[in-house]
């Protein structure tokens, strides 16, 4: 008769825990949590509370403002433009970069002084000559804040075939820690860039991924060194088709979805038709903003020309400007383009960066 008695009591003490503790949470179209309640059995008490976004709430008429802007149309939902800018694509997840941020980015590779700046100076003097270019940025757009970014070569092509033949050269993690250290001193993002070679995107993004798991870092891609066909890098231009884009978009997505992660940055740099194919299939997702990289070098005529057929004509969600420090000035070339002269292009890109 006691033990009944004890397990009547454990029971009881067992149905006011769970009607104490018992909760559930609503979510948004989005999958983000908006709502949650806790019901109280005992007390017949329901507490509605509000739980904050882990990042800031994207707000969608200020995105469509800033998407038209860069575009140099009107904002509106009635809108129509026979251009092919902006491009109609899925709202992004809470807490994006994009359209609200233009990203001011110095290249390179640590190793190196021939890859870009990253790795030609100190590098205090190359964190303030970083800044330099965000402030001329901000003082060209003060509308859109520039914010800094190291976009690190984390795989390098190479001349040699190397151990296993596959003409790329992967850093070790203390040089990529080294990348993320710079960017938490400037308060400023990671971008890593992959070079493979004669390797596949699929065996070699996955190496990274610990690093991808972080809000700050993001991702680019190298077209011209993913070679096909036993081509080697330097000597032919690789390229690459909307099936391994769409790959690498799956890829950082689920990342996103599995880390509760803002949405991911990813990059393609470009400047010949060969090295982007089928670029109507390239998918645009919510934990993903997509960047066209204009990756030529020359005169302005020239760089604008690029720009013209293979970004502004082949419209995939948002686009990027290269600027080369020594490239750009050979002759007849006589100065690199103004932010300035950069802006007054459709679209406007929301990154720019340094080599």
């Amino acid at each position: 008769m006691k033990l009944l008695k004890n397990s009547k009591f454990w029971l009881s003490l067992s149905i006011i825990y769970l009607g104490i503790a018992l909760s559930f949470t609503a979510y948004d179209l989005m999958g983000e949590r908006i709502r949650s309640y806790e019901i109280g059995a005992v007390f017949g008490m329901v507490k509605d509370f509000v739980i904050p976004p882990k990042y800031p709430r994207l707000d969608k008429e200020e995105y469509d403002r800033r998407i038209y802007a860069l575009a140099h149309s009107v904002a509106s939902s009635t809108a129509t433009t026979t251009s092919l800018w902006p491009v109609k694509t899925v709202y992004p997840k809470n807490g994006a970069i994009l359209p609200f941020k233009r990203i001011i980015a110095y290249y390179g590779n640590f190793y190196s002084t021939g890859m870009g700046a990253l790795g030609q100076y100190p590098e205090d003097e190359m964190l303030a000559r970083l800044q330099k270019e965000v402030d001329a940025w901000n003082l060209a757009d003060p509308e859109t804040p520039a914010i800094p970014a190291i976009h690190y070569i984390a795989i390098t092509a190479q001349e040699h075939p190397g151990d296993d033949g596959k003409y790329r050269a992967r850093m070790p993690s203390e040089e990529i820690d080294k990348a993320l250290s710079m960017a938490e001193k400037i308060d400023g993002i990671v971008i890593l860039d992959l070079q493979i070679g004669q390797s596949t995107i699929e065996e070699e993004l996955p190496l990274l991924e610990e690093y991808l798991k972080l809000p700050q870092v993001h991702l680019a891609i190298d077209p011209e060194f993913s070679m096909k066909n036993g081509r080697k890098p330097g000597i032919y231009v690789g390229t690459y088709d909307a099936k391994e884009i769409n790959y690498c978009i799956d890829y950082l997505s689920n990342l996103v979805k599995e880390n509760d992660l803002p949405p991911k940055i990813f990059i393609i740099h470009r400047y010949i038709q060969e090295m982007v194919t089928n670029y109507k299939l390239i998918k645009t997702v919510p934990e993903v903003q997509v960047v066209m990289d204009m990756d030529g070098w020359g005169p302005k005529e020239n760089k604008l020309i690029t720009y013209n057929k293979y970004i502004y004509k082949e419209p995939v969600q948002f686009t990027g400007f290269k600027l080369f420090y020594k490239n750009d000035l050979w002759k007849p070339s006589t100065a690199m383009m103004t932010p300035k002269e950069i802006l007054e292009l459709t679209p406007q890109p929301v990154y720019i960066q340094y080599q």
